[in-house]
C-alpha cells in the first residue's frame, strides 16, 4: 500500500467507530424435521404450550405494544423503551400463520430461558389496517406475551429495530442466574 493509498484509507476511516465488544445476538437455529429428537422436544414443548388462540381483542395499528408486570418498576420499562438492553436473541414471525407463531413464540421464550437470556427482539410486523394479518399476529404477539411469568415488560423496539413492526422483551432472572448474583454480591460483603 502506498503512502498516497494509506493517507485515502486513513481519511475514509476517521469518523468509524469500533463496535462495542461483550454486546452479542445470539440467532437459534430452526429445527429441522428430520431430526427425532427436535419433533420430540417439540412435540412436547406443544403439549405444554399454555399460549391460547381464543378470543382476541385486536390492538390498533397507531397503538403502540406495552406491558409491565405486576411488581416492575415504571424505570425498567422506560430504559427497554429507550433501547439501554440490547437484544441477546431474535424472532423472526414475519408472514408466518398464527399457529406456527403461536408455536415459535413458545418455544423462543422456553429456550431463551433455559439460555438464562433477559433481553429478546420478537419481529411481528406491522399492518397498514387493523384487520391485517400482521397487526392480528401483533395483537396475538402482545396478549401471548402478558401469559408468559417469565415476561417483566414488553415495549415497541426503536426504528433501528423493527419500530412498531417489533418489540423489545425483557425477562426475569433464572433460578440459575439468582444463584450466581447471589454468589457473587454474597462473597463481596464477607
Amino acid at each position: 500500500m502506498s503512502n498516497e493509498d494509506k493517507g485515502f484509507f486513513e481519511q475514509a476511516m476517521a469518523d468509524v467507530t469500533p463496535l462495542a465488544e461483550g454486546q452479542q445476538t445470539l440467532y437459534f437455529k430452526p429445527q429441522d424435521p428430520i431430526d427425532k429428537r427436535a419433533r420430540r422436544e417439540a412435540q412436547a414443548l406443544q403439549l405444554e404450550n399454555f399460549l391460547s388462540t381464543g378470543f382476541l381483542d385486536i390492538i390498533a395499528c397507531d397503538i403502540p405494544l406495552e406491558y409491565k408486570g405486576e411488581g416492575i418498576q415504571q424505570g425498567v420499562l422506560d430504559k427497554l423503551r429507550s433501547g439501554h438492553y440490547p437484544p441477546q436473541a431474535s424472532l423472526n414471525l414475519l408472514k408466518r400463520p398464527v399457529e406456527t407463531c403461536r408455536q415459535e413464540l413458545f418455544r423462543f421464550i422456553m429456550q431463551a430461558q433455559q439460555a438464562s437470556l433477559r433481553s429478546l427482539l420478537i419481529v411481528h410486523g406491522r399492518g397498514r389496517e387493523d384487520q391485517s394479518h400482521a397487526n392480528i399476529v401483533r395483537s396475538y404477539v402482545a396478549k401471548w406475551l402478558a401469559q408468559f411469568e417469565q415476561v417483566q415488560a414488553f415495549c415497541r423496539a426503536l426504528p433501528r429495530d423493527g419500530g412498531d413492526g417489533a418489540c423489545y422483551v425483557t425477562l426475569r432472572k433464572s433460578a440459575a442466574a439468582k444463584a450466581d448474583n447471589f454468589e457473587r454480591h454474597a462473597k463481596r460483603s464477607r
